[in-house]
């Protein structure tokens, strides 16, 4: 287990600005639409969206998000577990898997027991408890990605 604490951005609005320029500089989304997901997630108004970071010191140094569809045509499979993202320097120490961890663990605590995550990856997300369901279509590209989910 890492010494990097990972917070809820529901809990430390303060982190808006920084997670999601830093979501947009690793995923080269638009930085607004990590904002409108960020300020709708402290509204509260349901469970999702949700966005967690993990910080070194006042470093973000990877994060994920919870929302209600990752951009796929599978609008039943709901919701998606997004932007996984641990900075490269950091890697390999099971960073991802606590992200993972903890998201699983705040969902169930939010009554929320399935995620879904679409993915290009093989072999990574299952050794966190994750399964693979089916393919998917993400919207723009050619080939179809891989569904797992976890519950």
């Amino acid at each position: 287990m890492s010494d990097y604490p990972i917070v809820s951005i529901l809990d430390h609005p303060e982190l808006v600005e920084p997670a999601a320029e830093w979501f947009h500089q690793s995923w080269h989304i638009p930085k607004n639409a990590y904002l409108e997901s960020m300020e709708e997630c402290l509204r509260a108004l349901s469970p999702v969206p949700q966005w967690y970071v993990m910080l070194d010191g006042q470093k973000i140094i990877g994060g994920l998000g919870v929302i209600e569809n990752d951009f796929h045509d599978r609008k039943d499979l709901t919701p998606n577990v997004c932007a996984v993202y641990v900075e490269p320097e950091y890697r390999y120490q099971g960073l991802a898997g606590q992200l993972l961890q903890r998201v699983c663990d705040d969902m169930a605590g939010r009554g929320i027991d399935t995620l879904y995550l679409l993915t290009d990856h093989t072999g990574f997300y299952e050794r966190y408890g994750w399964k693979f369901l089916c393919m998917a279509q993400g919207d723009g590209e050619e080939q179809p990605s891989r569904m797992y989910v976890h519950r």
